[in-house]
């Protein structure tokens, strides 16, 4: 079989770090094996808060990688705006000097939010779209699988397109729509106007389309019933044995201890979490400092006021740790945590992280809204499952949790079934299939819309 040449589009990609590099980097690891010879067209200077050079080992020898500049401001700078325009919004009117130097970098952040539209790393589109180009011309590649967010990528799809025989591929790691109205700098009037329209016309040029979630599926069918349901496929993220090392440590005696690792944010919200750790303190405070909790990434402004105070209560908060020593971070624990925030789309939702959860060996506390997430820990039996903001019902759990702790009573504990299919490497072979299915409906010259 002649390998399948694909380029793999994606700004997320090392040195950046985060659950969402991830999926494209399996991809360079694992598509070989598959008979597709990878390439990737990314970003050389990112505007980004996390950078994870462990992610390269992933790597395979040879890989081309094209790198294109991006004319955004650095992450530092972004950071500064949203925190002036977010102080602006809590304090009213500006007084002093420094608040009307506020006033006017909020300013900007309003304008910025109305033109960089779909989001600020649309700005690395001009170099992008000129290095795609050089490659379109020189009849590289057989495929251009695009993975967003961001989705300022996706206007990659026309141009791609132009190429006769090129397959496009749009992958969705989360929901476009979702993303627009909750992460940082998104949301404005004009974005909102227009996400809709600009979604429909890019899918027009995709040959073919992939979710993360079967419900993401469900729903862009529903949003664009122009979608052919036989050119859209889920492929969910999933876990690489090779991750894991093999002198995991062992938990702590002294204190029962859990862990979650990943972003805090809207969508991760530890809110409901916080304050079941709060009323165990109040109700039951010489069993409640048996108790440690702790946060391994990075916390976004908007969720740090939840942790003050916390520290007091056996809360700690670590940063964010490289990828190859996260898992070890994990397994030093006798549970680990994953979350989702009970907020609108979040029912579509499954954190990458939950797949390696899946294979570590530690009880998973899952806190969700009922959905996608807590479809797959019933499916799977995963472990405890609650909704994230029953204080109440979360309490109970920690106190029982550390009743058994404290008493050396052995507690029962889920035992993951069926997860051979999120291995990466069977993944990439779906990925594989997709890209063939691509690359052959561009050669047959029909039209996507």
């Amino acid at each position: 079989m002649t390998d399948l040449r694909a380029l793999l589009v994606a700004y997320s990609f090392p040195p950046v770090g985060g659950a969402g590099v991830q999926r494209v980097v399996k991809l360079t690891k694992y598509l070989p094996a598959h008979a597709v010879r990878p390439a990737v067209l990314t970003v050389s200077n990112p505007s980004v808060p996390l950078l994870d050079d462990s992610l390269e080992k992933d790597l395979p020898p040879g890989l081309e990688v094209v790198r294109a500049r991006t004319l955004e401001p650095g992450y530092e700078a972004k950071q500064a705006a949203w925190k002036a325009d977010a102080a602006h919004q809590s304090s009213g009117a500006p007084k002093s000097r420094r608040a009307l130097a506020n006033r006017a970098v909020r300013a900007l952040t309003q304008v910025a939010k109305q033109l960089l539209i779909p989001d600020p790393q649309v700005l690395w589109q001009p170099a992008a779209q000129r290095a795609l180009a050089g490659r379109l011309v020189a009849g590289k590649d057989d495929v251009v699988f695009i993975s967003g967010p961001p989705f300022s990528q996706f206007l990659l799809a026309p141009l791609a397109r132009l190429r006769p025989g090129v397959g496009t591929v749009l992958d969705y790691r989360d929901e476009w729509s979702t993303y627009r109205t909750t992460y940082e700098m998104m949301g404005g009037g004009l974005a909102k106007k227009i996400g809709d329209p600009l979604e429909a016309a890019l899918l027009r040029r995709a040959s073919f389309v992939t979710t993360a979630t079967d419900e993401f599926r469900e729903n862009l069918l529903a949003r664009f019933p122009f979608l052919d349901p036989g050119r859209v496929a889920a492929i969910p993220n999933g876990y690489d044995t090779d991750d894991f090392p093999a002198d995991l440590p062992a938990p702590p005696e002294s204190k029962l201890t859990i862990t979650y690792a990943g972003t805090v944010f809207k969508l991760t919200s530890a809110r409901g979490l916080l304050g079941a750790i709060r009323r165990l303190h109040a109700r039951s405070p010489e069993l409640a400092r048996h108790l440690e909790v702790r946060f391994i990434g990075r916390i976004v402004d908007t969720e740090k006021d939840s942790f003050e105070g916390m520290s007091e209560l056996g809360v700690t908060t670590q940063g964010y740790v490289p990828h190859d020593r996260v898992l070890r971070e994990l397994a030093a624990s006798h549970m680990v945590l994953c979350l989702l925030d009970d907020v609108p789309g979040n029912e579509r939702i499954y954190p990458a992280k939950i797949f390696e959860l899946m294979v570590l060996g530690r009880p998973i506390l899952t806190l969700a809204p009922d959905g996608a997430l807590t479809r797959l820990v019933q499916k799977h039996q995963l472990g405890h499952l609650l909704r994230p903001r029953d204080e109440a019902a979360i309490s109970e759990l920690l106190e029982r949790l550390l009743r058994a702790f404290v008493t050396k009573t052995p507690v029962a504990n889920g035992s993951p079934q069926g997860v051979e299919r999120y291995h990466r490497r069977a993944l990439a072979g779906e990925f594989a299939s997709v890209m063939r299915e691509a690359a052959s409906y561009a050669k047959r010259g029909r039209k996507a819309d």
